[in-house]
């Protein structure tokens, strides 16, 4: 007994020491402005975690009375400030408290662009649950797939998708309620599951919420890829990622925000956080247009005439429809001065169109996998300095980095390639806000800590990078490659082209051959010969496509991007059945 007494106070004593001793060493440590210790020595500075709910309170603060305006599906024009919207998404806060949802949980949106959705956005993410968004344009089984994947527990909707909820419901067992965006009056009198009214859900909550505190590596917003092939795979970005992106993306040699901006998303909030500007517009204080459903060329010209959008985003498709209406009706644009183009590569044909407009177009590049914004295309220091040819060159590629973000270019065996504008590679994504791995995947989707984003690019000195292909999509042609991109831009280059796409066709010489795949402008009578002729001078000679075809209308994918892999599976044998001999 005595023994064991002593050994336990030589313990006690011991472990005393050691404390007195770290202290002692940590003491000294801190008061050497050195640092030369073999030790961790951390900054001595006021710690926040990077929330989503932060930005939000901070335009409520600071940004109180700039506007929030949106064209609501019912019809009408909505107008509240970020001060409103902060208290509103406060309600929904306490509501989805009330009714049970915890933090990691999914809550689903089926919804467009508006002050709704926004409150979704901050109110779910905010109390640490999950914000779900759902493209409503997939497949009806696709969107019932992501829903039991993500194992929504809410799904809040839109009036106009009510159809949708209809023929889904039934598929979604895990949903516990389904809540449509709207006040008490307009829910149905019938439907297939009780629905809940929003406006119902939030009124009677208090309007202050403590917003807690918690870790930024959280999961914030959930988004899923378009799933062009096979079903759409999950991508779960966190709270950092998202405050990091709408920090960089804000940066004047990104897309160069500032409270004296009007900002349009036009891509939908239901795709890639709307490229996340909900959350960089409140960053800087800028007043935010959401325009719900009318996509138009005629109805976005007149909101953004009428609340002086100076700044938005959206596919080439969106600008092609603006450019057409402004032409047809002889109008011009006031305050829009840039339109942002990404989704897939801007024709150089729409580019000079929104010039003459009084419009830039200005290149973007991401995917969802990058939450999205990976470059952007604003001049290098030395710009002003190049010549106008070399300025339309640079204008024509995605552009340079989004700080926070780093691209290499590799060859097939996977050393990187040289930045010289000509080396063409796979091109590998690495920064703050890039994936790690898929919602549910067991295991990373990088390579050596890079992500593969399956384009083909080149780099320039000056670290311009272009897409010049999809990996699945470039075209090789006697064991050497040909850019379908480039082709596509010749073709729709032509007055008489309204869209055209470029595939790899067999051939039982050069292997792949290209093929036009062309919608022709209503009224014309382009000919094959005609448009093949067209391409004279402007690329190698072979280069040329071996065959036009027309069609009527090109296949999209939900959104808004062309299916290439429908035009294979239509024309991949077209040139190998045209040589066959006729019965």
């Amino acid at each position: 007994m005595q023994r064991n007494a002593a050994l336990s106070d030589a313990r006690g004593w011991l472990a005393l020491f050691v404390r007195q001793a770290i202290n002692t060493f940590q003491s000294i440590a801190s008061e050497d402005p050195s640092g030369d210790k073999h030790m961790d020595l951390f900054g001595q500075m006021m710690y926040a975690p990077l929330l989503l709910s932060s930005l939000l309170q901070q335009a409520a603060r600071h940004s109180s009375k700039v506007e929030i305006v949106s064209r609501r599906v019912e019809g009408d024009i909505h107008r509240y400030t970020y001060r409103d919207c902060h208290i509103r998404a406060m309600q929904l806060a306490n509501a989805l408290t009330a009714h049970g949802i915890e933090a990691g949980d999914r809550i689903g949106t089926l919804a467009w662009n508006g002050y709704r959705h926004m409150e979704l956005y901050y109110g779910v993410s905010g109390i640490g649950a999950v914000c779900h968004t759902i493209n409503p344009r997939l497949f009806t089984e696709q969107i019932a797939y992501i829903i039991n994947h993500a194992q929504d527990r809410f799904v809040c909707f839109d009036m106009s998708f009510a159809p949708l909820v209809e023929q889904i419901a039934h598929q979604c067992p895990l949903v516990e309620k389904w809540i449509m965006l709207c006040d008490e009056r307009a829910l149905p009198e019938t439907f297939p599951v009780p629905l809940l009214s929003y406006e119902t859900l939030i009124g009677a909550q208090p309007q202050e919420f403590d917003w807690p505190r918690f870790d930024e590596q959280r999961a914030a917003v959930l988004c899923y890829t378009s799933g062009t092939t096979g079903n759409p795979k999950g991508v779960l970005y966190s709270h950092r990622s998202l405050s990091l992106m709408a920090y960089g993306s804000a940066l004047p040699d990104t897309l160069c925000l500032s409270s004296t901006d009007t900002v349009a998303p036009v891509v939908p909030m239901f795709h890639v956080n709307a490229w996340g500007l909900p959350f960089s517009a409140p960053l800087v204080g800028a007043k935010l247009v959401l325009p719900g459903a009318k996509l138009d060329g005629e109805s976005l010209w007149t909101l953004f005439e009428q609340e002086g959008v100076t700044f938005s985003a959206g596919v080439p498709t969106i600008w092609l429809g603006l450019v057409d209406y402004m032409r047809r009706a002889g109008k011009h644009s006031t305050h829009f001065k840039r339109a942002i183009v990404g989704g897939s590569a801007c024709p150089p044909q729409l580019a000079s169109s929104l010039r003459e407009l009084g419009i830039k177009a200005v290149h973007a590049w991401g995917m969802t996998e990058l939450s999205p914004l990976g470059t952007v295309c604003s001049p290098s220091h030395d710009y002003q300095d190049k010549s106008a040819e070399e300025q339309k060159c640079i204008d024509a590629k995605q552009g340079r980095v989004v700080p926070g973000i780093d691209l290499k270019i590799v060859g097939s065996g996977g050393a990187e390639l040289p930045w010289d504008g000509k080396s063409a590679g796979d091109l590998m994504a690495r920064g703050h806000w890039v994936l790690d791995r898929y919602y549910g995947a067991g295991q990373t989707a990088l390579e050596d800590g890079w992500f593969s984003t399956g384009d083909v690019a080149t780099i320039d000195p000056d670290g311009y990078m272009q897409i010049t292909d999809r990996s699945k999509d470039v075209i090789k042609s006697g064991g050497e490659w040909i850019s379908s991109i480039e082709l596509e831009h010749v073709a729709m280059s032509h007055p008489e082209v309204e869209s055209a796409a470029c595939i790899g066709c067999e051939h039982p010489k050069w292997d792949e051959r290209p093929v036009l795949i062309v919608v022709k402008r209503a009224g014309s009578t382009l000919s094959a010969q005609q448009l093949l002729a067209y391409y004279e001078g402007k690329v190698a000679r072979w280069w040329i496509p071996d065959d036009v075809v027309f069609v009527p209308e090109m296949p999209l994918t939900a959104t808004g991007k062309l299916q290439k892999l429908v035009l294979k599976q239509r024309f991949g044998r077209h040139l190998v059945d045209a040589a066959k001999p006729s019965a």
